[in-house]
């Protein structure tokens, strides 16, 4: 009897651990600019396989060193391909898993929808004498590095660099502009179209700045099961109508 018991126990101990790890959620670290997008396609994919997913939204530099240092995630997806490039080198994403999830377009904001000139004689009348161009991070957010490399292609970051506001993220960024504390801000342009308080005023050539790439891949010390059925999923054509929705480019055929 009493091995009969610790059988049972022991099975039923099993099965409850099994359920635990089933129940857990997958976890993502997405770049901030894919929220509105990724929330409702997270969405679908809990309603159709009851698998919870939690996201954690932040500037892909912020991500991409949370999971050097150990961070619990079971996808990565960057805004560029640098900081994916990064962890892959350090084999911290598996690179047979990696795939891009969608593109984008870079773009100039402000409050009212007065089309801007791209040149240092209309920055200034539109920044005025003490206003600030918000962007992210310049030499770490991908929207802050894709801003500074066009603007340096137009050659206007030496006139621009004293006014510009640094931001952890794009969407912090987009919130300065909202909010009237920056006369104008470099975004991409799916961020605009979720802000009703900004309007886009001009529009970079994408060949002044490298191509605006996400791409996504399983983190490699995720265990999840589910992880993999997430990752095929965010790339099916459902997520990626979602995404089209979104205003956010159809990525590279994998």
């Amino acid at each position: 009897m009493t091995t009969r018991l610790y059988t049972l126990l022991l099975t039923g101990f099993l099965l409850l651990a099994a359920g635990a790890v089933q129940a857990r959620d997958v976890v993502i670290f997405a770049a901030a600019s894919l929220k509105n997008a990724l929330d409702q396609a997270v969405g679908v994919f809990e309603a159709t396989t009851g698998q919870s997913v939690a996201v954690s939204y932040a500037g892909s530099s912020a991500l991409a060193r949370q999971i050097q240092q150990g961070a619990p995630a079971d996808l990565f997806i960057s805004a560029n391909l640098m900081w994916m490039d990064v962890l892959q080198d350090q084999g911290l994403v598996r690179a047979n898993s990696r795939r891009v999830l969608a593109g984008n377009r870079l773009v100039v904001i402000g409050r009212q929808a007065q089309p801007l000139d791209l040149t240092a004689q209309a920055f200034r009348a539109a920044l005025g004498p003490d206003g600030r161009l918000a962007m992210a991070l310049v030499d770490a957010v991908p929207a802050g590095i894709y801003g500074k490399a066009a603007l340096q292609n137009l050659g206007l970051w030496d006139a621009l660099a004293p006014s510009v506001a640094q931001t952890d993220n794009v969407r912090a960024a987009l919130r300065l502009v909202a909010l009237g504390e920056a006369p104008l801000g470099i975004v991409y342009a799916t961020d605009a179209a979720q802000e009703t308080d900004v309007q886009i005023v001009a529009r970079f050539d994408p060949e002044t700045h490298p191509p605006i790439l996400y791409p996504l891949a399983l983190v490699s010390d995720s265990t999840h099961a589910k992880a993999p059925d997430l990752l095929a999923f965010l790339t099916s054509p459902a997520a990626q109508d979602i995404l089209t929705a979104h205003g956010f480019l159809q990525g590279p055929a994998q």
